[in-house]
């Protein structure tokens, strides 16, 4: 089994927020560490799901210091430094790499919609400047309104430390046309809890996930199952899961998430605006699907 360069379960991790809206770094230490000892190969910090579009830079960099020395080397920390700005995206990801973490996360640039030939120079500029950091590319083109073509992400996968990508377009023919044009040891993680399975089919390494905040460890089963050739548990676990996979995005990520380890009993408080809290119909659902897991 090969090695993968950063493991094949990676937490998207929540930023946990006090009363007064502020970080709390102290609970997102914990939280490290619980996620750590509960599956998570590695974490990425101050993504999507860490709401960092209502974070500063300061608040970011502070929270990969800090989660950092909480984990030390028992996972990869991934740095979420991407920007639709390439000047702020060097910027940010050369100080990050100062704090000696495994990699950075780059979306693909938002709100912008250049070319494929503008997103190649993006992402080749942010390599080029942190040349030791090696990097995850993240498509999303739900959130971001443009898609990193396949041939595009065979490019950049010939630049030596772009070593991998997050998969969230949805689109399992366009994973597989990924994994046809890249190097065997270019990553492609699934972006998406509920393709985490279909993905390994066609050649992809893990998830970055969303759902590991609460079933890390099947997570890793489901994986290890299927990369054991027993493909009846993989499916089994995925069939088990399914539901809960499906309640995390009922609405918008991490809405649900957070409102999940609140009644879990962690103090990640309320979500900064313009995300709000879960509706009580949601909410009601959510417990009834953490409940039946037995995650409640």
């Amino acid at each position: 089994m090969r090695e993968e360069p950063f493991g094949r379960v990676i937490t998207a991790m929540v930023t946990p927020f006090a009363d007064d809206g502020s970080v709390n770094y102290e609970i997102a230490e914990k939280l490290a560490v619980h996620l750590v000892d509960n599956g998570s190969d590695g974490l990425v910090v101050c993504g999507t799901t860490g709401e960092s579009p209502t974070l500063s830079w300061l608040e970011e960099y502070e929270l990969f210091k800090v989660v950092k020395q909480a984990v030390g080397d028992r996972a990869k920390i991934i740095a979420g430094t991407g920007s639709n700005s390439t000047t702020e995206a060097i910027a940010a990801t050369v100080k990050a790499a100062k704090l000696d973490l495994d990699g950075s996360l780059q979306v693909v640039p938002y709100y912008n919609k250049p070319p494929q030939a503008g997103l190649y120079e993006h992402f080749k500029a942010i390599a080029e400047a942190c040349p030791d950091l090696p990097m995850m590319l993240y498509n999303v083109p739900g959130r971001t309104s443009c898609n990193l073509e396949a041939e595009t992400v065979a490019n950049l996968a010939q630049i030596s430390n772009i070593v991998a990508i997050k998969e969230a377009s949805g689109n399992l023919e366009q994973a597989c046309k990924i994994r046809c044009l890249t190097p065997t040891d270019f990553a492609i993680y699934s972006g998406e809890d509920a393709l985490t399975l279909p993905m390994m089919t066609v050649g992809s390494s893990g998830v970055v996930s969303v759902a590991s905040h609460l079933v890390g460890k099947q997570m890793q089963s489901m994986i290890a199952a299927f990369n054991d050739g027993d493909n009846q548990r993989a499916t089994k676990i995925q069939l088990e899961l399914f539901p809960l996979f499906q309640a995390l995005f009922m609405t918008t990520n991490p809405i649900p998430v957070k409102t999940a380890l609140r009644l879990q009993g962690w103090q990640t408080g309320k979500l900064r605006t313009p995300l709000c809290e879960l509706q009580l119909d949601l909410l009601e659902k959510l417990k009834l699907i953490l409940q039946k897991l037995n995650l409640i």
